[in-house]
């Protein structure tokens, strides 16, 4: 069997939960968890593309680092809806961190990585570092 791993949120929910039948409210539940974003990976000659999927994220909210040949992408999805209606206002509001972490190849160029995001897709473009030419060797 599977050990139970503590979810502070999942705690959270179940107070709001308790609370609320105490209150009598029925209002649903928000959910509050971290999201692991969807990555599609593509590799060419020229180097390797990853295409990371955040809708809700803005630009501001995502940190792209790089340390011991690890990449790693992280950041805060804030996202709130409003519907107003005559005799009521509904506000749904879902947050969550994320990060995922990629070993980069050995041939990786980790000092010209770009990166752009647009319409919720963050792409990163890593260039293959050129294979250095060999070099003969002089027995002395």
């Amino acid at each position: 069997m599977w050990p139970t791993v503590f979810d502070p949120f999942k705690e959270l929910q179940d107070i709001e939960r308790r609370i609320g039948a105490v209150l009598n409210t029925n209002r649903p539940v928000q959910k509050v968890e971290a999201f692991t974003p969807a990555v599609n990976e593509k590799v060419d000659e020229k180097g390797y593309y990853l295409e990371i999927d955040l809708p809700g994220v803005k630009k501001e909210d995502i940190e792209i680092s790089v340390n011991d040949g690890i990449l790693t992408i992280s950041g805060e999805r804030k996202l709130q809806r409003k519907e107003e209606k005559e005799n009521y206002t509904r506000i749904e509001s879902f947050f969550g961190r994320f990060e995922r972490s990629f070993k980069l190849p050995a041939d990786a160029d980790a000092d010209n990585i770009e990166a752009k995001y647009e319409n919720g897709v963050l792409v990163l473009y890593i260039p293959r570092r050129k294979k250095p030419e060999g070099k003969k060797i002089e027995i002395k």
